[in-house]
């Protein structure tokens, strides 16, 4: 079994909370959230708040908090075979539930992939914020260029203000 190996990104001032599957393997090897080169994620949020993107853990985790945006992921222990969410197996979940008591400034969730999406609905569905789905920063997810993947996920901003 593989334990997540990254404690949340929050404080008392996060109003929105973006929830991932599970770290890839690049990002086990480069100790942080969306660490593939290729992935979007930081580019994307960049683009959004028209900023350079972050390059190390220190300025990913001041840009964040700077935008008020708390980053996790569903899962706290699986099995896989790779970095794809259909491979993730013997699923264990992070408590949600409990981070979102703890941090009652959190507006809404989002979700950088249709497995959080799915886990968040079978797990947590009893809790009363509103939802929403981004299309996923993955190198695998190419039916979006960058532009309008920014432009779904500028959603965002509704609920940081």
């Amino acid at each position: 079994m593989l334990q997540h190996p990254f404690e949340p990104i929050i404080d008392k001032n996060s109003k929105v909370l973006i929830l991932g599957s599970f770290p890839s393997i690049k990002s086990f090897e480069n100790s942080f959230y969306y660490g593939h080169p290729q992935n979007q994620f930081w580019k994307i949020l960049a683009t959004l708040f028209d900023e350079k993107t972050p390059q190390t853990i220190e300025e990913k985790i001041s840009f964040l908090k700077k935008h008020h945006i708390a980053l996790w992921d569903m899962v706290r222990s699986c099995k896989r075979e790779n970095s794809l969410d259909t491979s993730l197996k013997d699923i264990e979940v992070n408590d949600i539930e409990k981070l979102l008591h703890q941090y009652p400034n959190i507006k809404a969730i989002f979700f950088t992939g249709k497995k959080a999406q799915k886990l968040f609905s079978k797990y947590f569905s009893h809790l009363s914020i509103p939802t929403f789905y981004l299309p996923s920063p993955s190198p695998a997810y190419r039916k979006m260029i960058l532009q309008q993947k920014v432009q779904a996920w500028s959603i965002l901003k509704d609920f940081l203000r």
